[in-house]
């Protein structure tokens, strides 16, 4: 997803790539046959992850030279350590989630494999382990720590009001033992406790003089990106899929983009040429009028483009037609759960 929440008067956010996620499973022989069957590109020979189509995504709008300040990201992403160091790699300014259990540092820890002591029995050590005595602490534990240091900040107006939440950040060092080729090095914890009590963590690599205000900014900037998925599923008819093939996927997912870029500019013509009053704003008491909604562009189509009225027999040849493929879309997903439990 791509969102702009800087623009003014109000953000705006659409669809610029998709993959598909296939399990693991998909690409043994065992499958082989269904993947010819629905139509799975050749290039797509070996299982990736989410974070690794993520990051090939990320990478794609990069070499398309698809103008974005950061990457802003769930902790499914964030919690890859390889994922981050690629988009370091790759110089690009991200805030990635984590969860609350994530372990960091907060002195440099020094990593090795340990010495064989001489006359010690049993086999040497063949895992890097800490060996400074550094302990590390889940991030849930640095944002109780007492030198956190916790700070009331306004982000932006929003259509609730204000968002004004409290925020922390410092520098830890980072180091995840199931990826030792990464050295250990820092990064910022960024921390959010939002007004229901929810806490937020995520790491960033944002440079070491960055401000606590930006970071906040960028922390609270992935509302927008979830907005996407949102408004693609609800709005955009997204998760209405029920084609089977590799191509009627990628032909769904294509005029889902294009009908959120259709919303987005909807949404940007709108606001250019009507002009929010600005003494209603003032006799309401708030700093800016709301921005039109997806809800509001689908009323105003429906009166553009009405609905046909149906026929008794027509409306009922509609009816049986969503009823069988919604049968079909059943079978399919019991045959396969066999599957699946025939392999295992």
């Amino acid at each position: 997803g791509y969102a702009h929440w800087k623009l003014q008067p109000w953000p705006l956010w659409t669809l610029v790539d998709a993959e598909i996620f296939l399990p693991e499973a998909w690409f043994g022989d065992a499958y082989s046959e269904l993947r010819q069957k629905v139509g799975v590109p050749a290039e797509r020979k070996v299982f990736e992850t989410k974070p690794e189509l993520g990051l090939k995504m990320i990478l794609r709008a990069k070499e398309r030279q698809l103008p974005f300040e950061a990457v802003l990201c769930v902790s499914l992403y964030g919690r890859s350590s390889q994922f981050r160091n690629e988009l370091d790699k790759a110089d690009l300014l991200y805030m990635a989630a984590i969860p609350s259990n994530l372990r960091v540092y907060l002195e440099k820890p020094v990593v090795g494999i340990p010495a064989h002591k001489p006359g010690k029995k049993g086999p040497k050590a063949q895992k890097a382990q800490v060996l400074n005595g550094v302990r590390s602490e889940s991030v849930q534990q640095v944002a109780k720590a007492k030198d956190t240091d916790w700070q009331r900040l306004r982000i932006r107006t929003n259509e609730r009001g204000e968002l004004e939440d409290l925020f922390a950040a410092r520098q830890v060092w980072v180091w995840d033992p199931k990826q030792p080729d990464i050295q250990p090095h820092q990064e910022w914890l960024a921390m959010r406790i939002e007004s229901n009590g929810d806490h937020t963590y995520a790491f960033s690599n944002a440079p070491e003089d960055t401000t606590l205000l930006f970071l906040a900014e960028l922390i609270c900037g992935r509302y927008f990106v979830e907005r996407i998925i949102q408004d693609s599923k609800d709005e955009a008819g997204a998760d209405e899929f029920q084609a089977q093939k590799y191509l009627a996927w990628e032909h769904h997912t294509a005029l889902t983009a294009c009908a959120l870029w259709f919303i987005a500019t909807t949404k940007l013509d709108w606001a250019k040429d009507c002009l929010r009053d600005p003494e209603l704003a003032q006799q309401l008491e708030i700093e800016a009028l709301p921005a039109l909604s997806t809800a509001n562009i689908r009323e105003m189509l429906r009166a553009v483009f009405p609905l046909p009225q149906l026929s008794p027999e027509e409306a009922q040849t509609q009816v049986v037609k969503h009823l069988v493929n919604r049968s079909r879309s059943t079978a399919s997903r019991l045959r396969h759960r066999h599957m699946a439990k025939t392999d295992t």
